[in-house]
């Protein structure tokens, strides 16, 4: 009898170490990386001494990488060579989603990180963030707007969004919209998204850039982050 009591013991430690491995989903995060700097060359991506990316272009993304959770060593390398442009070590929690940009001209490269919500919109909704990524425009305002509305009369979403800077999400019922961006104060667009048809249960992060190689003409890509 001593002998079966011992061994029910042993199994129960055994199934509670097994709970809590490394391979447990609950000590894992996700991660996607995006190359925002417009005049960095492609770039090789290696995350706690992996590479998950490799030759990324500018304005391209990884897909969301799960990753062990805590402190996360991200290398962002010219492609073919060892010299860090980026070598960010972020904490990371468990059970969080998260946005790393290599951002800024490469003179001044730097990490830029997002915690992401992807928890569904409420139905028949959509979520949208906008992040000023173009690190050669001015504080911006942005109208988030039904398509061809007249900005004359129409008021800013955002006003003086700074480079490097996230909005929160937006949630909005599904549908089209114009995404249009203008210095601080103006009505002068510099970025224009034209119609962009938004499906309920879409989560997307709408990104300003420059263009390659930095400077104007000003753009904007569009990550899907749900559905």
């Amino acid at each position: 009898m001593k002998f079966k009591l011992l061994a029910l013991a042993m199994l129960g430690m055994a199934v509670t170490v097994a709970a809590c491995s490394d391979d447990d989903p609950a000590t894992t995060t996700r991660l996607r990386a995006v190359h925002l700097s417009p005049d960095a060359p492609n770039v090789d991506i290696l995350v706690n001494g992996d590479q998950v990316a490799s030759d990324v272009a500018y304005e391209e993304n990884t897909s969301y990488l799960d990753i062990p959770d805590g402190t996360t060593e991200i290398l962002v390398q010219p492609v073919g060579t060892n010299v860090n442009a980026i070598n960010a070590s972020p904490d990371l929690d468990a059970n969080t989603d998260y946005t790393v940009l290599a951002a800024n001209l490469v003179a001044e490269i730097e990490p830029i990180l997002l915690t992401d919500d992807n928890e569904a919109p409420s139905s028949g909704n959509v979520k949208v963030r906008i992040v000023h990524g173009a690190p050669s425009a001015p504080a911006v305002d942005v109208y988030v707007t039904a398509p061809g509305a007249d900005l004359a009369t129409a008021t800013p979403t955002l006003t003086n969004v700074s480079f490097g800077v996230a909005s929160g999400y937006l949630s909005v019922p599904a549908g089209n919209y114009q995404v249009r961006v203008t210095p601080t104060g103006t009505k002068d667009v510099v970025i224009d998204s034209g119609s962009v048809a938004l499906a309920s249960g879409q989560i997307r992060t709408v990104i300003a850039t420059d263009a390659p190689g930095g400077g104007t003409p000003f753009g904007a890509i569009i990550l899907a982050d749900l559905n």
